[in-house]
């Protein structure tokens, strides 16, 4: 008789103990699905928060990156310019033209136009194309006439205004601006584009 007690005894606190677990795994499920959930919703805004100095960054950084791009096709069409900057030319294109899609790409996402009204005059990056160092349409076209070291010293001397003037927006992203990833980018240009420079001043150099 003592047998048959202990073991529906044993029988009961099985029971009891698997009943135990389906509950704690039950409570546990929702607690955890909630969390992951909470998670997901807290990251996807902060990836919409952005200011007034985001968007400033990227509808004067893409032209800014378009004419490099432009200034590094020139380059590469001549022949008659030395390997060197040639593979100057070719890194610059590379890099600046990803980051115009990719700075598109958050104008589209923020609902901006790419283009600023009223162009790049006015704001506080810069009041004129000296500042941003933008080459004008006639020094565009006497890169596009040079050939030889004549181009090629246009273009490192064209092309060193224009990387500190980047760097310059770039500083001013980083001081003001709230979008994770053009606070990144900012930072990637400036550290990317001084290297370029100290280059490009050895490349004169050598002229």
């Amino acid at each position: 008789m003592t047998r048959y007690l202990s073991i529906s005894a044993l029988a009961v606190a099985a029971t009891i103990a698997l009943a135990g677990c389906g509950a704690s795994d039950t409570s546990t499920a929702p607690s955890s699905g909630t969390s992951a959930s909470s998670t997901a919703g807290s990251g996807q805004n902060a990836s919409e928060q952005h200011n007034d100095a985001d968007v400033m960054f990227a509808q004067m950084m893409i032209p800014h990156h378009r004419q490099a791009v432009e200034m590094s096709e020139i380059v590469l069409a001549k022949d008659s310019v030395s390997s060197e900057v040639r593979e100057l030319a070719t890194r610059i294109k590379e890099a600046q033209a990803p980051e115009i899609a990719t700075m598109t790409g958050w104008l589209d996402s923020w609902g901006e136009p790419v283009e600023m009204s009223g162009g790049m005059e006015g704001h506080d990056m810069g009041s004129s194309s000296d500042m941003q160092g933008m080459m004008t349409e006639d020094q565009m076209a006497e890169l596009k006439a040079a050939e030889g070291e004549a181009a090629a010293r246009i273009f490192l001397e064209s092309m060193t205004a224009h990387h500190n003037g980047a760097v310059e927006m770039a500083q001013q992203e980083i001081a003001n601006g709230q979008y994770p990833d053009a606070i990144v980018l900012a930072e990637t240009i400036v550290k990317s584009q001084q290297a370029e420079i100290e280059e490009m001043e050895a490349l004169l150099a050598e002229l």
